[in-house]
């Protein structure tokens, strides 16, 4: 398992990175339906809670494989088996997902996680065995640092309740260290473009997802004979988020950005709202669709935050990781803007779906034009 060069021509995602990441949207899946659920419920701070620590799970463990990938990729049986093993972990993590929005109840979502993450331990190691010097360390203290990560959680598990409470914060922060202290002194040989097509790719299955989930609320609505009429507006501004927040990602190719770790951390630990944000949207429209048939437990002004909130967070965020670095004049202000315009949309109640909507898909129409003067 040697290095890969960062000058390597023509690098794409391959078969098994793909299959990677449509299981890892299963756990995704699960996570945004159960966020649907409570929030339909009326139960804000339990939903939003489970779903930052399922979603910060599910992504920290695909964001670590994707870059280790990137620099490691050696495609042979060991690295094949342990990355289906990997997968495993993830389908363990997604079977706990119910119970950790439902009772709290950690333990299986935590057993599927740490199995992802010391099958990722296995893998530092092969590297190590296979560097000398500086980047041997490297391999070496990224081990190191997920080992211990892992013993942490699992103490966590025995801890009483309250204990727990303080410490999984800890141990969040303790994990988002790791790749800092591991790549101190020097960078792994990660590839620009392949990194920010795997980001590009995750985001569309993401995406798709939201589209998938949006999709079976109003079909599930239709057959029981509620009335359509009061779905197609959320459909169509569903349908139109969907398309602009696609469109808005992929408007500019962002891998010439990605030149040192100081701009590569920052922008690949901020995809945490932008994919987090994408799927809470799917999450939003299912509780909008709820609400045009009358069967949320919220107001019509709180059911359309579910999705104006997610879409404005989306918006700004891609903004900071991808525009902001391209585009100048009025083009620079243009999702910021956006986006409160979203979150104003909130107050049309019933109507805020279609109207956010409406403003992301005017908001690309006008990207679109202002590029076409600039060029």
């Amino acid at each position: 398992m040697v290095p890969r060069s960062r000058e390597e021509p023509h690098r794409v995602a391959t078969p098994l990175e793909l299959f990677f990441d449509l299981c890892f949207v299963v756990a995704v899946g699960q996570a945004g339906r159960e966020l649907a659920h409570d929030l339909a419920e009326g139960h804000w701070g339990d939903g939003l809670t489970g779903y930052f620590f399922a979603f910060f799970a599910i992504w920290w463990a695909w964001m670590n494989f994707t870059w280790f990938a990137s620099a490691y990729d050696c495609d042979d049986v060991p690295y094949r088996v342990t990355t289906l093993v990997q997968i495993a972990g993830v389908l363990i993590l997604a079977a706990g997902v119910p119970r950790l929005f439902a009772d709290q109840d950690i333990v299986l979502s935590v057993v599927g996680y740490v199995v992802m993450r010391l099958a990722m331990v296995t893998q530092w190691l092969r590297a190590a065995a296979a560097e000398e010097g500086p980047a041997r360390g490297v391999a070496l203290r990224y081990a190191a640092g997920i080992t211990l990560c892992q013993i942490g959680w699992v103490v966590v598990l025995v801890l009483p309740d309250d204990v727990r409470a303080v410490l999984i914060p800890i141990g969040i922060l303790a994990e988002l260290s790791v790749p800092v202290v591991a790549e101190l002194r020097m960078q792994t040989t990660w590839h620009p473009h392949h990194i920010a097509e795997r980001y590009g790719l995750f985001t569309l299955i993401v995406l798709g997802e939201t589209v998938a989930a949006a999709t079976v609320a109003v079909q599930s609505a239709v057959d029981e004979h509620e009335g359509l009429g009061r779905l197609l507006p959320v459909a169509a501004g569903g349908l139109l988020i969907c398309f602009s927040a696609w469109w808005i990602y992929f408007a500019r190719p962002v891998h010439d950005h990605l030149r040192s770790n100081r701009q590569a951390f920052l922008w690949g630990y901020g995809h945490y709202l932008v994919f987090g944000a994408a799927a809470a949207i799917g999450s939003g429209l299912e509780v909008a669709v709820e609400s045009a048939v009358h069967k949320a437990h919220v107001s019509e002004t709180a059911a359309a935050a579910t999705v104006t909130v997610p879409t404005a967070l989306y918006l700004v965020t891609v903004w900071a990781l991808h525009s902001r670095h391209v585009k100048t004049g009025v083009a620079q202000v243009l999702l910021p803007a956006a986006s409160v315009a979203v979150l104003a949309c909130t107050a049309a109640g019933g109507s805020g779906v279609l109207a956010a909507g409406l403003v992301t898909a005017l908001t690309v129409a006008a990207g679109v034009a202002l590029h076409a003067r600039e060029g």
